[in-house]
């Protein structure tokens, strides 16, 4: 395929002003070969399989960032989930040690993030699944880099009501265990959770993976928003035919970048995630694409129409653009990790109840926002459980990343910086579901589970 110079010149222009990036890669590794009836023999070969395949990760990285002038933010690693390989050692201390020993593999070799301390309860939990919960605080206080993931549901299965009942304690616990409770941050519970998803916190290498596999995750929420500032008269029909084509380039790219270093890494190659994920750098922001169409501030009514059309665009320019399109594949719609999402909270044109609203035709949820840290854990429970239904209900991937801050209040906000970025504290609804979630027990599965 011949490149036209003006093709260039675009793509270098998206580099070097509108913040156009290989948001992540992230290298998945079967850990189910490591296991051991041995523990101090199983946590070294796990170390060691980890981190030499994550050396050679941010090696050849760098050697294509160099090549293609096109930055590769974040180099991470996602792993089998734990509490499979954990069966035969499901004690708390040793849950403990795992995560250390993962988090050791990560910090030696350079890793931003190691995604996989988790596990699938969708219809039951065993032994192994609920000492990793109980550990999730002690884990989130010792360790850096290690994330966690909870799938509660499908769209098969329904979703683990007594699961989700687990998850307001455990965040609260963390909460207070970790600074400024940054330690929820790293967990996120779903239902119908994509084994292949590079962006933390929910990255794992799914079983159904092979050895070893390498996601790309795209980015360039300032790129379409630059499109869309140079096409405000166009109608709708047209602006999404625009974003479209934004994006099948960017997707090209990121594709042409994680193909080449699948390659060099001698792994398969597996998907390109191509959601739009904000930072809180200047003109990177999801919310601003959404204001850019008209809306005065996101939240306003007819903002679910906008994300909508935005959704829409951005998956059908990447499935043009890529066979091997997965992950999640939408947009990300963080309070914190976004400016304007920031904004909009402060100036009050987006609440909890209208962030809920949007989820409903985004790819990921209710995703980096603060609540109070006097927040009621059945209240907790309650958020989360609302935003995972319209996920089993819809036929959708749906995430719930939320943070309990201690001592904060709505109103109030919490500077984590650098990716994390800020995030002020939203109100939440002060009457209980309390005697509605204690009934526990699993939501069943819709009837657009009998597709056979």
């Amino acid at each position: 395929m011949t490149l036209s110079v003006e093709e260039i010149f675009e793509t270098a222009s998206m580099t070097l002003y509108q913040n156009l990036d290989i948001r992540t890669t992230t290298l998945g590794i079967n850990l189910k070969d490591c296991i051991h009836s041995d523990f101090t023999i199983f946590t070294d070969k796990v170390y060691r399989k980890i981190h030499d395949n994550a050396v050679n990760l941010i090696r050849e990285a760098r050697k294509l960032e160099q090549k293609y002038g096109i930055p590769i933010v974040n180099k991470r690693i996602s792993i089998t989930p734990v509490s499979i390989i954990m069966e035969t050692h499901a004690e708390h201390g040793k849950f403990i040690e795992m995560a250390k020993t993962l988090d050791r593999a990560a910090r030696d070799a350079g890793i931003d993030f190691i995604g996989g301390f988790g596990a699938s309860v969708q219809k039951g939990m065993t032994k192994s699944d609920r000492v990793l919960v109980e550990s999730l605080p002690d884990v989130f206080a010792e360790t850096e880099r290690v994330c966690s993931f909870l799938n509660v549901g499908t769209n098969v299965a329904g979703m683990n009501m007594d699961a989700v009942n687990l998850i307001g304690a455990m965040l609260k616990k963390t909460a207070l265990k970790t600074r400024d409770a940054i330690g929820c941050a790293k967990f996120v519970v779903f239902v119908n959770a994509p084994e292949d998803n590079p962006f933390m916190a929910g990255a794992y290498h799914g079983v159904g993976e092979g050895d070893m596999s390498l996601n790309i995750g795209i980015s360039g929420p300032g790129v379409v928003r630059s499109v869309v500032e140079q096409n405000r008269e166009c109608d709708l029909t047209q602006l999404s035919e625009i974003i479209k084509r934004t994006v099948f380039k960017v997707t090209r790219s990121g594709e042409l970048v994680g193909r080449e270093l699948a390659k060099n890494l001698g792994v398969q190659f597996g998907i390109v995630d191509i959601s739009l994920a904000p930072t809180t750098a200047m003109g990177d922001s999801v919310a601003g694409i959404i204001e850019a169409f008209g809306i005065e501030s996101v939240g306003a009514h007819g903002s679910t129409l906008a994300v909508a059309l935005l959704m829409d665009a951005v998956k059908k320019g990447g499935a043009m653009a890529s066979g091997n399109v997965g992950g999640l594949s939408g947009t990300f719609i963080p309070v914190s990790e976004d400016t304007n999402m920031i904004e909009a909270v402060k100036r009050g044109s987006l609440s909890l109840d209208k962030l809920e609203a949007l989820s409903s035709v985004c790819s990921v949820g209710l995703d980096m926002f603060a609540i109070p840290g006097d927040t009621p854990e059945e209240t907790i429970n309650a958020i989360i459980a609302d935003e995972l239904a319209i996920g089993i209900i819809n036929n959708k991937t749906t995430a719930v990343r939320v943070i309990p801050v201690p001592g904060r209040k709505a109103g109030d906000s919490v500077d984590y910086g650098g990716l994390l970025g800020e995030a002020p504290i939203m109100e939440v609804n002060r009457f209980s579901s309390k005697s509605f979630l204690k009934r526990g027990g699993r939501l069943p599965a819709p009837i657009t589970s009998m597709r056979n």
